[in-house]
């Protein structure tokens, strides 16, 4: 995906297309983090551990808490995009989706593999809409807006947020595991590696620590979200 039009509507075409694949294989790839039971990213801990407890599926959650997200961005003065919208609806209809199509597994050698698979896709899936360019997801929007808000740095912002979010999670009855960690290792590397691949040439260039998380600008921290 190196190659596209050089007309606007090319360029546009490609960014629509790349932004809803990005976002349904994100949401396919949390589906699957699921049946692999051994451990969520932060998010979908606190959403499993509310849908326990209020007998939503998880996916409902999902939507439900973006929106309510999305809600907080207007004190921070955060302004959403047709990406940021998409992410909220998209995700987690297509994570119920997936878990509907996709069997529970009791093998362990069958749950791992599917972990790393997970994992991997859920790096493609973040590098392709955020190459896009429509505007970051709910979580991220807070994020950012908070650091913009505060002062405080956007690592400790990004840090602060997702630990309070895994407690509550897990205090729920989320589920963490050795999937919760390598998820947390492997997201920033890899979301890099594939934003780098599926740039779109002809828009602002992405600064190549986008995903990180280590530097002070906003950007640099925005992961799925």
């Amino acid at each position: 995906m190196t190659r596209e039009s050089g007309s606007p509507r090319g360029v546009l075409a490609r960014r629509l297309v790349q932004l809803y694949t990005g976002l349904v294989l994100y949401g396919v790839s949390m589906g699957l983090m699921l049946r692999a039971d051994l451990g969520l990213e932060p998010w979908s801990v606190l959403n499993q551990g509310i849908s326990r407890h209020t007998g939503l599926s998880i996916g409902t959650v999902t939507v439900a808490f973006g929106a309510l997200i999305l809600l907080l961005w207007i004190p921070l003065r955060q302004r959403p995009g047709l990406g940021t919208v998409s992410n909220v609806v998209i995700l987690g209809v297509v994570m119920d989706l997936t878990l509907t199509w996709f069997p529970e597994l009791s093998s362990l050698g069958a749950r791992i593999p599917l972990l790393a698979f997970a994992v991997v896709l859920n790096g493609a899936a973040t590098g392709l809409y955020i190459a896009a360019r429509f505007g970051p997801g709910p979580r991220d929007g807070l994020m950012t807006g908070l650091h913009l808000r505060t002062g405080r740095p956007v690592r400790l912002v990004r840090t602060c947020i997702e630990v309070t979010v895994l407690v509550a999670g897990f205090l729920l009855g989320g589920s963490i595991g050795v999937g919760t960690v390598l998820y947390a290792l492997a997201i920033g590397p890899l979301a890099q590696f594939f934003l780098r691949r599926f740039a779109i040439s002809g828009l602002p260039p992405t600064p190549s620590r986008v995903v990180a998380g280590t530097g002070s600008s906003p950007a640099r921290a925005i992961l799925r979200k």
